[in-house]
């Protein structure tokens, strides 16, 4: 798989983790957005590669307290600003997986491009940014109809992705083409294609 040879160097797994509620990120690459409010409840929501689960964690007690069942090879995790929900992707089966934080069960299932990696949210919640990396493209998605609204053709084999604090401009890092996509928001297209080193892979927005 794709995304096990470009993250995984010296066959060193990573697991992408995310706080729902603890700190906003800015929609950056695998962390996405968390909730901006404290919460009376607070989890991390954990990636498992290869069990096909997502692990819930209580960050009060450092201890796991529910495992949620999505598609195959879960890789990326971003959560909604108001955190009602998590947007997997599923790298092996094509697909993200919405899980409803209040249940920590899988609300809707959304068909995506090919490979898909990386997952921002927009910081109004109204939009989840899916890189494919095998379909060269990333997915847009109405959070609230969880119905894909948009497909902008990006470089080649884009892996992560991140959202201004505005939420006017999305980055995608593509690996092969060496360069990083920019896709305003409000039309869906890529207005700028900025060259950088070789096979890029994070990205992250300053506050």
């Amino acid at each position: 798989m794709r995304s096990q040879k470009n993250h995984r160097h010296g066959q060193t797994w990573v697991l992408w983790i995310l706080v729902a509620g603890l700190i906003a990120l800015g929609g950056a690459g695998c962390s996405g957005n968390s909730a901006t409010a404290p919460r009376a409840f607070q989890a991390a929501y954990v990636t498992n590669l290869h069990s096909n689960i997502v692990s819930v964690i209580a960050t009060a007690t450092n201890t796991v307290v529910g495992a949620v069942p999505v598609g195959t090879n879960p890789f990326c995790v971003a959560i909604t600003p108001d955190g009602s929900h998590a947007y997997v992707t599923n790298a092996g089966s094509n697909s993200v997986s919405v899980i409803a934080t209040a249940t920590n069960t899988v609300a809707a299932t959304v068909t995506v491009g090919t490979q898909p990696q990386g997952v921002a949210i927009t910081p109004d919640g109204s939009h989840a940014y899916v890189t494919n990396l095998s379909s060269n493209d990333v997915s847009v998605i109405a959070t609230a109809t969880n119905t894909i609204v948009a497909i902008v053709p990006v470089g080649s084999a884009p892996e992560l992705v991140a959202i201004t604090p505005d939420g006017s401009h999305a980055y995608v890092a593509d690996s092969d083409s060496a360069d990083v996509s920019v896709i305003a928001t409000a039309t869906n297209t890529v207005v700028g294609t900025v060259p950088v080193g070789t096979q890029p892979i994070g990205v992250a927005i300053q506050q």
